[in-house]
């Protein structure tokens, strides 16, 4: 679509580099909309040692690479691989909501905010394993 980013990515090397440019830029963007969609302070949480949100935030990047690899992995463009790593997040996110609201009996964000571990286990293994099950419906 673009010659200048279409040459760059004919060198192995290049492409590299942009797809994981691509990759650690659209998880920044990703992870602050988690932040903004989440009562606590990820950040502030995890230096303050909070183990449960660390594992939560620590699912959502590993969910996320994850899908970019997917993606990366079936040769896809630049720019499938950002239409892939966005639907993938959408995704996650919206599991995100599921999962707060298929436990009504707790709030996840406030057990995540008070350290709740296995809160922040199963949190960690809802975006791992989605993250797999998105990425095996990368069919470029």
């Amino acid at each position: 679509m673009n010659p200048k980013i279409d040459w760059l990515l004919e060198n192995e090397y290049l492409a590299s580099i942009v797809y994981i440019s691509v990759a650690i830029l659209s998880l920044i963007v990703f992870l602050s909309l988690f932040e903004l969609v989440t009562k606590y302070r990820c950040w502030h949480e995890i230096k303050r040692g909070n183990v449960a949100v660390a594992m939560a935030t620590g699912g959502k990047i590993f969910g996320i690479c994850n899908i970019f690899r997917f993606s990366i992995s079936m040769n896809s463009s630049i720019y499938e691989n950002l239409l892939w790593g966005t639907y993938g997040f959408i995704i996650l996110l919206v599991a995100y909501f599921l999962f707060e609201f298929l436990t009504p009996i707790f709030k996840i964000d406030e057990e995540l905010a008070n350290d709740n571990r296995a809160v922040g286990l199963i949190a960690m293994i809802i975006s791992i394993s989605l993250s797999y099950v998105i990425g095996a419906t990368i069919l470029i």
